[in-house]
């Protein structure tokens, strides 16, 4: 009798197993509607509106240091055409993505295009290692540090690389998540006021 217990016991750990990973309870299609409200109703993030950060609406201003120590505003950038790049230097999209940003900069920075990378720094290793890269990479746009957080969160940058197209008048155009190349920046770019 005791050669059949561990027999016994794990099929009925196994049949429990199977019973708990089949079974699931019925979901109306009124119930899917109501469940995927609910959960985008939930998205919300303390201390951060993230209605504001709509294609359509006004890019919400900001105010983020350099690696320098100066201090800039998105409405800074008021009359240019911005991508506003957030990123990090552990991030291999963003080291993908980072010369195609310098190329398309170097080519369209006098045509009223400016380049906003804002550097997730609560979630990096450091300015040491900000610097390096930035170095690294020969940047000469503008690299904001979000050492808080506060800013990738309000604008939605769960996932990185995030961008965002304003045109001119600080509306928000687009949001794409994911890098990009120097040919999508220059149609993105093309295609606004």
């Amino acid at each position: 009798m005791n050669k059949k217990f561990p027999f016994i016991a794990i099929i009925v750990l196994a049949g429990a197993i199977i019973f708990v990973n089949l079974w699931k309870p019925s979901i109306t299609e009124g119930d899917k509607k109501t469940v995927e409200k609910d959960i985008s109703a939930d998205e919300d993030v303390p201390g951060v509106d993230l209605t504001q950060v709509q294609e359509g609406n006004s890019a919400p201003d900001f105010e983020l240091t350099t690696l320098e120590g100066d201090k800039i505003k998105l409405s800074d950038y008021k009359g240019k055409k911005v991508i506003l790049n957030f990123w990090a230097t552990w991030c291999p999209p963003c080291k993908a993505e980072m010369p195609h940003m310098q190329n398309f900069y170097e080519k369209n920075q006098d045509n009223g295009v400016a380049i906003v990378a804002v550097n997730l720094t609560n979630l990096d290793k450091g300015n040491k290692e900000i610097e390096n890269f930035v170095k690294s990479y020969g940047l000469t746009f503008d690299i904001l540090l979000d050492k808080v957080g506060t800013i990738g969160a309000q604008y939605q940058a769960f996932s990185i690389p995030t961008s965002y197209i304003i045109d001119s008048k600080g509306v928000i155009s687009k949001k794409i998540i994911g890098p990009m190349d120097e040919e999508m920046m220059k149609s993105l770019i093309n295609n606004i006021n």
